[in-house]
This record gives C-alpha cells, structure tokens and sequence, in this order.
C-alpha cells in the first residue's frame, strides 16, 4: 500500500514537530514538500527533515500535484486564507487548531472542504493518543464510571512573554490557545452535545486578550463541566472525568495524555522517542492524528468520526460564546 504523501505549509514549530512526528510511521508517511513565506526558510526546512521539495511560497505547494494531504501549520488568524487555497485546489488539508478565529470563518473553511469534496479535519491531536482512545472506549461501557456529572479540566502555561500570545492581530489569547484543549475534552465526553448553557468570566491584558478564562457548561440531565484555562500561571493541568460509579483521570499534560488513572490504577502509554529535538512536550504523539488522516483517505471519508466537522463547529460556537461574555473582540469578528 502507498505511503501517504504529505505537503507541509510552513516551516515554523508546530511543523518541525509534526514533521518528526510523521518520520516515526516511516513506512505509510512520506513528507514530500514543505512551503514558506520565505523559500530560504522553507529550504532550512527541506534540508534539516531531509525534504526533496521546497517552495517559496504556498501557491506552489497548492499547485504540486504529487501531494495527498496539506499539514497547515501557520498562525491561526491565516488559517481561513490556507485552508481555502489548498480546499480551492482540491487538497485533502490537516490544519492545526483552532480550524478558525471564529464560527463564521469555520463554516467558511466546512463549506469550501464540502464544494471541492475534499478531506478536512482540525488538528485536534489531543483525541488520538491512545490514552483518549481509551477513555471513549471507558465511557462507551458505563460499567466503570456510571453516568458521567462532572468534568473538571485545566490548562494554563505562562505565555505572557511569547508576543504572539499576547497580541490580537496575531490571535493572541487563551481561550483559542489552550482553553480549547480542555474544552474539547469536555465535548469529547460528553460525545458532542451541545451546553445547555455556558457562563463565562475571565481577565484580559491591556492588548484586549484573555489571559486567564473559567467557564461553567451545563448539560442535559444535569451534567456539568468547569474547565480554566490560562497563559499568567501553570495550573496543574489535570483533567478529571466523575461518574456515578467512578473515575478517570489524566493527571498532567492533559493535552497530549501518556497516561490514564482510573478508579485509583494507572497505565502508562508511552511514546516513541523523536529522532530530532521538539519545540513542544510530546509531540510524537501527532502520529497518531496522522494515522487517523492516512485511514479515512484510505477509506474515501472527508471527514474523522473523532473529530468531526460538527466538533470543529460546536468548539467555535462555545469559543465565540466565551470570548462575547469576557469581552474579547478579534478583528475577525468585525466583519
């Protein structure tokens, strides 16, 4: 069976750590081009991932037909843009989270992926690691935590010294940054359902961004859901999942979980070890949001049953309702 021939736009961090990630399923991966802004950058980038293509400029990777799916890993108020040009050429595109600054451009990105009939699915590497994997599998029982009624989630890393953190232009904030980790964690639980209701408080920086969110989610049959999120201070990063029987925990790096404590016993899931260094913690674990890439191509699908378009939606809807309530106004949403 043919690898899967990757094009990856932008030679930034994300994408050198996707990039290693992928040389870990060396067999079924192939990264065949990367694209720049600048082709210096992007040959830096070809040379140092051992690439055979690259291009100055995303067009040229648009246009390359040897290419079966995009990784897209610019910042993401350019993702509307990317993924438009790659969907518009009829490119099967991976891009990295948030899909979009808001549910108007989402919808933009859905509409264009279903018009060219090409697959589309938001990084949402979180779902993929096996510990997620089993967790779905834990809650599709009921025999070990009952009825789920409380989920508790967390993420904050200071980042207040990092400019694209902090300023709006560049969609600089928390909540798309880091609180839709814990954010999907919850809607991952409770399999999609929309909140009946989100009440949301936070503090912004003098740039008119969300440092520090919490936000209470009710849903039906009086479940609940707290999740913070916040770029001043580490919080401990946990994410905890209450049932009428029991419990699952992920006790630290709940975006990217190695291991899983349930009802008091932990398992470990261990990665494979990156053939160069990472920008980030765990990033070989991107494999597995690849893998999941290579099967539904393999398969015909243009879309993941793990993380949906409607998933994409429901996160945007909840992230445009978070920011509305904490006054956090991106020029994206002006027009």
């Amino acid at each position: 069976m043919a690898a899967t021939r990757w094009g990856i736009c932008s030679a930034g961090k994300i994408s050198h750590d996707f990039t290693v990630a992928l040389k870990s399923l060396p067999e079924h991966h192939q990264v065949v081009a990367v694209a720049a802004r600048k082709l210096e950058d992007a040959q830096d980038f070809a040379k140092k991932h051992n690439i055979s293509r690259a291009y100055g400029s995303y067009e040229e990777l648009a246009r390359d037909p040897d290419i079966d799916v995009v990784y897209i890993g610019v910042i993401h108020p350019y993702h509307l843009k990317t993924c438009l040009l790659f969907t518009n050429a009829k490119k099967n595109v991976l891009c990295e989270k948030p899909l979009a600054m808001n549910t108007k451009e989402v919808k933009l990105i859905l509409d264009s992926a279903k018009t060219n009939n090409v697959f589309l699915m938001e990084a949402v590497w979180t779902r993929f690691f096996p510990a997620s994997v089993e967790i779905r599998r834990l809650l599709s029982g009921g025999e070990v935590v009952g009825e789920v009624k409380m989920v508790r989630a967390e993420f904050g890393v200071p980042l207040m010294h990092i400019p694209r953190a902090m300023q709006k232009e560049l969609g600089g904030g928390t909540m798309l940054d880091l609180g839709i980790y814990p954010l999907q964690f919850i809607c991952m639980v409770y399999n999609g359902e929309k909140p009946e209701s989100i009440q949301a408080t936070g503090v912004c920086t003098e740039t008119g961004v969300d440092e520090t969110v919490v936000v209470t989610l009710k849903f039906s049959r009086n479940r609940m859901a707290v999740f913070t999120c916040s770029s001043s201070v580490k919080l401990p990063n946990e994410a905890i999942i209450m049932g009428t029987k029991g419990e699952i925990k992920v006790p630290d790096h709940m975006w990217c979980p190695t291991s899983l404590v349930v009802n008091g016993t932990e398992t470990q899931y261990p990665l494979p070890e990156p053939y160069l260094p990472l920008n980030f913690i765990n990033s070989t674990g991107m494999r597995y949001e690849a893998e999941e890439v290579r099967q539904c191509l393999l398969k015909g699908l243009k879309e993941s049953a793990v993380m949906s378009h409607s998933d994409s939606l429901l996160l945007a809807e909840v992230e445009d309702e978070v920011r509305r309530q904490v006054g956090v106004v991106y020029p994206q949403d002006q027009h």
